[in-house]
């Protein structure tokens, strides 16, 4: 939904350890929900706040490519895939706002488990002097709806928007977005994978098949 004409640009980051339906459904929902004019997807190389992905960063990248191919709004930002140093999204906004300029509406799009964990991630506050955040959440839910933490309540009480006003600034809104139950993760992916059991339903088409192909995820991996 981009109808001010305006350039938003959604900000999708993730292992993508592999990219599955719950990644694209989010994307989906978020392009019909928001003022966003496209999703750029950051496939990190070595998050800082979970266990090194599973896959090479040549294959994620791959997957990735498969899964967003054809959708003329989806683009990939592919800049830290290959840094040895730990990713944190404080890092990442810094980096886009540099290159985009202080001007362009960039909005950090999550799910609501994550927002909820905001407080835990490095230098927090400053995300919102770099990108509007939005929240996927059920039909009817309200950001943070759930239980969000003293502080950060207080955030949301104070930065708390439409979704179309997020069009009228650089950063620092908080705003929901509607998304439909998804019941996926990656490691339960990765654990039906090692399992042999059959996730047409879970990934895309032309992700499995490069998955089978290349032999990826034939082992039981830890969660992350």
């Amino acid at each position: 939904m981009n109808t001010s004409g305006a350039n938003v640009v959604g900000i999708l980051g993730g292992t993508f350890d592999p990219v599955h339906r719950g990644h694209v459904a989010l994307a989906e929902a978020a392009l019909a929900g928001l003022p966003l004019s496209e999703v750029l997807w950051l496939p990190s190389g070595s998050p800082g706040h979970r266990a090194p992905p599973v896959a090479s960063a040549r294959d994620r990248l791959a997957m990735l490519r498969l899964a967003t191919e054809g959708n003329a709004r989806y683009r990939i930002d592919a800049g830290e895939l290959e840094s040895s140093e730990p990713t944190y999204t404080v890092h990442t906004l810094t980096r886009l706002r540099a290159q985009l300029g202080n001007a362009q509406p960039l909005v950090l799009l999550l799910g609501s488990d994550s927002f909820l964990s905001l407080p835990g991630w490095l230098r927090w506050r400053e995300l919102f002097d770099l990108a509007h955040i939005a929240v996927a959440s059920r039909p009817g839910a309200i950001p943070g709806d759930g239980g969000p933490s003293p502080e950060l309540s207080a955030e949301i009480a104070r930065r708390s928007a439409r979704g179309e006003q997020l069009a009228a600034s650089a950063a620092g809104r908080v705003a929901r977005f509607d998304m439909p139950p998804v019941d996926i993760s990656a490691s339960a992916v990765r654990s039906g994978l090692a399992a042999g059991r059959d996730l047409g339903d879970l990934l895309p088409a032309a992700v499995l098949a490069y998955i089978r192909t290349q032999q990826l995820y034939l082992k039981e991996t830890p969660k992350n």
